[in-house]
Formats: structure tokens, C-alpha cells, sequence
């Protein structure tokens, strides 16, 4: 068994895709714990720095001298617990829709969600840049999967069209995200809307990069742009800007109500620790909050610092150009990444490199993320240090 997949690995290594985790013995901020040495850590996905915030310590422990530490059966069988219907209840007044249900994660949410909503000769139309876990759940409805460049309306509204003619009286099913994981920009919400109405489709919206930094009290690019009511499922996670795990689902009552009967992935999963879905109540509350909103704009002061500061390239000339918390640094090269990467390890930083599949062949590229807990120097410094490497990479 030890010599089955050798052969397979080297084959990563040789074409520097081969990954390994990397131990990090701090507690998840501004700065992290690796080998011994402290990084300024621009990987995480902790925007708003709630991950260690005192409240959701607070709230998690608490819940577990309540309820204990794990729910202890599905949530139809006897899991769910006082803390998922609050956080449930929390979720649908934040989001104002008429109901939410939680998943034990993002990935979870949209493996049990897609399925629900298409089936068989239905048809789903995905923007090519969807978070694997929307093209998984695509790919398990058993729908017919046309899949459109990023963006690109005019594809869209072809692939619209040809769904309407072809397969006359099936549901069709927009899948996107509001602010994509690895590219940082934002999808042209009002255009998509514009052409689900007109051709009568459903709209499922992925808010995890949005949710907590965009928006009023962070409730997402739909809230933010008045279209909240037209989109028919929004999801989201409770595992980046709210910093605690899982996701969620919200929508109308009907369709929870679906979900609960339909959605394998929350059927047959145990349901979430309560400690976690307490902690994840406590951020939606901070949320809604006064200082809530203070910590938003924050956040924002240092993504416009970062917007001013990034250094520019051939392949990075709108790398400074900010439209939500991640600023993608195009490198190309797949080794050239990894190299880019480890410099700026060596110099105190922590940016990894994020190479295929995650991102298209010859593509790879740093993802630099910034929160409300990084300090003005941090940012300062990392932008100084890019700016030497790439001085350096420019002369080689």
C-alpha cells in the first residue's frame, strides 16, 4: 500500500502541485505560530478578526457547559439543539428572509442544496470560476451542466436561450457567487438578475467572501445593492468573516422547509457541535451591531490602504484595485509562486501560493488577504517586501 501512489505524487512533484500541511501552533489572527518563527499571516479568511474575539470564546463555552461538546445524532433524529433554531432564527432576521438552515459547513451546504433544487433533464448554468463545492453539488444533481466564462453575460444569456428552446418546461438554475474566492471581484448582480427574470430561472447566490464585509451590517452584495428579495437561495458561511464553521442556507420558509426533508448532506450529518453554532450566533449578534459595523469600516481602511500600497506589474495592473478583502498577486508560473511564496516567509510573512486546480493551469498566483486585525505597518511592510521581490524577479 506505502508504494501505491508514489508514483502518482511525483508526478505533483515534478510539476510543483504537490501540497502538505503546514502546522501552526497559534490561535488564528494578525500573525501565526509556524516551525517556531511568528509570521504576519495574510492567508486567512478571519476578515473581521472574530476567530479569537472574547465574545465567541465566550459563547462557545458557555454553550458547552450547557449542552456539552457534540450534538449527538442528525439533526432529524435527535441533534438539534436550543442553539441551531437560535442561530437559525439569528440568521433569517439578519439576512431578512423567512427562514435559514445551518450545515455543518459551506461545502456541505451546497452538496445538500443543489441537489434539492434540479434534477434529471433540469439544467444548470455556472459561472467557471463557482467554488468547487457549487460545481460538486452541480455535478451531483444529475442536471445538464453548461458552464459560462466568468462573467460573461452575453454567454450566460446564449446558454439561457439554448435551456429555454431545448429543454422547454425543465428548471434552469443560475449558479455564482457574489465575490469569487481566488479572484476577489464581484458578479454583475443587477445583469443576473436582469436575465433569471426574463427567462424565468432560478438564482442561487454563494456569499461566503461577501457576507460580514459587504453590505449593510455585512449581510452581502445583495443587500448592499436592494436585490436581496430577488435572489431565490442565498448561501453563506459561518467560517470566515463570522469566525466560527459551517454554513448556511436562507431563503423562503418553503424551501428550509424542502431542505430539511431533501438535503442528504444535512440528513445524514450529525449535527454541528453546539459550541460552534453559539459561537457563530454571537458574530451574526456582533454583526448587527453598532460596533459591528464600527469593526466593518475598519476593515475596509485597511483594504483601501492595501488598494494604495500593492505594487503593480505586467500581469497584476489591477492589483490595486479593491473590491473586496482579497487581492490576488498573479504570478503565472507554478514554481515561480512557490518561490515568491518562501521569500516572503524567509522575510516574516505568510502568503502562500495557490496554484492548480484551484486556479486555471499557468494562473498561480499569492492570495493576499486582508482583515480589520492587521495593523497599518503590517500591510505597509508586506506591499514593501512584494515590491523587492518583484524588483528582483524583473532583473533575473
Amino acid at each position: 500500500m506505502g508504494e501505491l501512489f508514489q508514483e502518482q505524487l511525483q508526478a505533483l512533484r515534478a510539476r510543483s502541485l504537490e501540497r502538505k500541511l503546514r502546522e501552526i501552533s497559534s490561535a488564528q489572527g494578525p500573525e501565526a505560530q509556524i516551525g517556531g518563527r511568528l509570521l504576519i499571516n495574510f492567508s486567512s479568511n478571519d476578515y473581521l478578526g472574530l476567530a479569537g474575539d472574547s465574545r465567541l470564546r465566550e459563547a462557545a463555552i458557555g454553550a458547552i457547559r450547557e449542552f456539552g461538546v457534540g450534538a449527538g445524532a442528525s439533526r432529524l433524529v435527535s441533534g438539534t439543539q436550543s442553539p441551531h433554531l437560535r442561530l437559525e432564527a439569528a440568521l433569517a432576521k439578519w439576512k431578512e428572509t423567512e427562514a435559514a438552515l445551518s450545515f455543518s459547513s459551506g461545502y456541505a451546504a451546497a452538496l445538500g442544496t443543489v441537489p434539492t433544487l434540479v434534477g434529471k433533464d433540469d439544467v444548470i448554468l455556472l459561472d467557471k470560476l463557482c467554488h468547487a463545492s457549487l460545481i460538486d453539488g452541480a455535478k451531483l444533481s444529475g442536471a445538464i451542466l453548461r458552464v459560462f466564462p466568468h462573467n460573461h453575460l452575453g454567454k450566460l444569456e446564449n446558454h439561457l436561450e439554448w435551456a429555454r428552446r431545448e429543454h422547454a418546461g425543465k428548471r434552469i438554475l443560475i449558479l455564482t457567487e457574489s465575490v469569487f474566492s481566488m479572484d476577489g471581484d464581484r458578479a454583475p448582480l443587477h445583469e443576473l438578475i436582469e436575465l433569471k427574470k426574463r427567462f424565468g430561472a432560478l438564482l442561487m447566490l454563494d456569499e461566503a467572501h461577501a457576507v460580514g464585509v459587504i453590505g449593510p451590517n455585512g449581510r452581502g452584495l445583495a443587500a448592499a445593492q436592494n436585490l436581496s428579495d430577488d435572489v431565490d437561495v442565498q448561501m453563506g458561511t459561518l467560517s470566515k468573516a463570522l469566525g466560527a464553521s459551517g454554513g448556511y442556507i436562507c431563503g423562503s420558509r418553503s424551501l428550509i422547509e424542502w431542505l430539511v426533508n431533501r438535503a442528504r448532506s444535512f440528513i445524514y450529518s450529525t449535527a454541528p457541535p453546539p459550541g460552534i453554532v453559539s459561537a457563530a450566533l454571537a458574530a451574526v449578534n456582533f454583526l448587527g451591531s453598532s460596533e459591528g459595523e464600527e469593526r466593518r469600516r475598519l476593515l475596509w481602511e485597511r483594504i483601501r490602504l492595501m488598494q494604495d500600497l500593492l505594487p503593480r506589474n505586467e500581469l497584476n495592473e489591477k492589483a490595486g484595485v479593491a473590491s473586496s478583502t482579497i487581492f490576488p498577486w498573479i504570478v503565472g508560473d507554478e514554481q515561480a509562486a512557490i518561490d515568491l511564496a518562501s521569500a516572503l516567509q524567509s522575510e516574516g510573512f505568510l502568503v502562500p501560493a495557490i496554484r492548480y486546480p484551484t486556479v486555471a493551469k499557468g494562473s498561480a498566483r499569492l492570495r493576499i488577504t486582508v482583515t480589520a486585525s492587521h495593523g497599518e505597518n503590517q500591510i505597509r511592510s508586506l506591499c514593501e517586501a512584494i515590491k523587492r521581490a518583484n524588483e528582483r524577479r524583473a532583473e533575473d
